[in-house]
């Protein structure tokens, strides 16, 4: 919490962009701080993919769950992969609050 403003990081497949934009600006609306992802590598920002960028960011993604009172899954159709798998459980074992899009 930040003042009066929860903070929360999303969580999620790159590869759901929109999704990423219209959860960050409906929380945002709802009073809350909102972390997102800075490179959508699934969704065309192919920087994601040289060599050791990928690794950065899964770590710089779990600091920003460390700053975080919860994560926000954006889990569309279900789905939730390998790295969110990860942030989940990550966020878990922190107690961080876990909320998700669809379901759970």
């Amino acid at each position: 919490m930040v003042g009066k403003y929860p903070v929360i990081t999303l969580c999620g497949s790159t590869r759901f962009k929109e999704a990423f934009f219209e959860a960050q600006k409906r929380l945002t609306l709802e009073g809350n701080i909102v972390i997102s992802v800075g490179l959508f590598g699934h969704s065309g920002d192919d920087e994601v993919w040289t060599e050791g960028t990928k690794a950065m960011l899964d770590d710089m993604h779990k600091r920003k769950i460390d700053m975080a009172d919860a994560i926000y899954v954006i889990n569309v159709g279900g789905y939730i992969g390998e790295s969110t798998r990860s942030e989940i459980e990550y966020a878990s074992r922190h107690g961080k609050e876990i909320r998700y899009l669809e379901g759970n």
